[in-house]
């Protein structure tokens, strides 16, 4: 069957989540200890707060990771520092494939879905420029919950009218690979970082290194 349209992660697919090392420089000389402690506390507090149904927005949880991350390593912030830190995912940079590869999809229909809230999914896409390419930007606020979760994949096939199985979707993120697999769409894994796939039985139909790679039919 031919691929009718393809729903992409943003954060870690689209959106370089360690751009804010940058930012980070002004608090620690290990920026890049700060940028990774702080992304996995922010994946863990929304599979927490998904699992425990005490759903706070993609926002609240990115600013409690970062304090838990900054107590974690024993670094001091003043509040600027720490706001001009959140400040840094509003504007993350794209990866440099990505507006190519989102033109080279058209004219099917390309969609974010994201655990993100509106107001940073806005910000991200207005501050790269790729809102030209997208026919619908989808956050987990429609359902007050996070990815994994089987409500946040249905959102794609709800909003692009196009069954699951008709849409590849797209992500560098191993452990949101198998829910969207699980969920029935195809995928494809955007494995920059040559990763190791998760044991849970579902695998990637397609597994790049760019997404200038995606199958196009």
């Amino acid at each position: 069957m031919p691929i009718r349209g393809y729903v992409f992660d943003a954060y870690g697919t689209l959106f370089d989540v360690h751009s804010v090392v940058e930012a980070a420089r002004a608090i620690t000389a290990d920026p890049a200890t700060l940028s990774a402690t702080w992304r996995q506390k922010q994946l863990e507090y929304t599979w927490l707060r998904a699992l425990m149904g005490r759903y706070e927005d993609f926002w609240a949880v990115t600013e409690a990771a970062l304090r838990w991350a900054l107590r974690r390593l024993g670094l001091t912030a003043t509040e600027a520092q720490v706001q001009a830190l959140m400040a840094a995912y509003l504007g993350l940079a794209c990866f440099p494939e990505v507006e190519r590869a989102l033109a080279r999809l058209a004219p099917r229909p390309r969609a974010i879905l994201s655990n993100g809230s509106p107001r940073m999914l806005e910000a991200a896409v207005a501050a790269s420029g790729l809102g030209r390419h997208l026919a619908h930007v989808i956050s987990v606020d429609e359902v007050r919950t996070y990815k994994p979760a089987p409500a946040v994949y249905a959102l794609g096939p709800r909003r692009l009218g196009v069954p699951a199985a008709d849409l590849l979707f797209v992500s560098s993120n191993a452990w949101d690979v198998a829910g969207a697999k699980a969920f029935g769409y195809r995928v494809a894994w955007c494995n920059r970082a040559g990763g190791l796939p998760e044991e849970l039985g579902l695998p990637a139909d397609h597994v790049v290194t760019g997404l200038d790679q995606l199958p196009v039919d």
